[in-house]
């Protein structure tokens, strides 16, 4: 025995790995779960409001998040009487980033509005990470957050106004004239953050996109304040 493992070995141990990714795919294989996946990663919520935001059924909505539990894609913890689910450990919201980037690889059109979102962020200047870290050190910027408000609650940018994207036109007044405004929401390619900065630059406010939203700056570390 040399304690090597041998071509059959090797290639059942591939087929085991797989399976495993076939079972991931399983489970997100609905839009309605990536639809659960994608507000999970902004915090922990129970089956009626998770309902509520994706436009299903309790009933559904629960049969959906256990599909995505037993592939431990989300978890669940107690809150009094209610159960909120969460986002699963690893790196989801990359994930959810990879699928978004290929279905745009792979697709000549678009549904119009992702479309013309996309389009436009294109057009729009952006801003990394790394450069916002500085800006704010230097207190250079405003940051602004165009989720909503019970988003923002759970997990923001430290240092970050919150302004839903709805109410953005009548709170300009909010927002400092004599600084450039970063804006961010879900993801890279959430709409909301699109919208906003062509808000303010039709207002005459300078303003940016940051190429990132609140899951890919938790996975990568950088620490996030709660409450509003």
């Amino acid at each position: 025995m040399t304690g090597k493992m041998s071509t059959m070995d090797l290639e059942r141990a591939q087929l085991a790995l797989f399976a495993v990714l076939a079972e991931i795919a399983r489970a997100m294989g609905s839009p309605h779960r990536l639809m659960l996946l994608q507000h999970v990663s902004q915090g922990a919520r129970s089956v009626e409001r998770l309902a509520e935001l994706t436009g299903l059924s309790v009933a559904n909505t629960s049969q959906h998040l256990q599909h995505l539990k037993r592939s431990n894609l989300v978890t669940t913890e107690r809150d009094g009487k209610r159960i909120l689910y969460g986002l699963g450990t690893g790196p989801i919201p990359d994930v959810l980033n990879s699928l978004t980037r290929l279905a745009e690889h792979q697709q000549t059109e678009i549904q119009a509005v992702i479309t013309d979102s996309l389009t436009q962020r294109d057009r729009l200047e952006g801003i990394t990470r790394e450069q916002l870290l500085e800006r704010l050190r230097d207190s250079s910027v405003t940051l602004l957050d165009v989720r909503p408000a019970e988003e923002f609650a759970m997990g923001h940018i430290a240092g970050a106004i919150n302004i839903p994207v709805e109410t953005l036109e009548e709170h300009l007044s909010l927002i400092p004239k004599n600084q450039e405004v970063v804006a961010y929401c879900r993801g890279p390619h959430c709409v909301l953050s699109t919208s906003a900065v062509t808000t303010l630059r039709r207002n005459g406010i300078k303003a940016l996109l940051l190429d990132a939203g609140v899951p890919e700056w938790k996975a990568a570390g950088f620490a996030l304040e709660t409450g509003s």
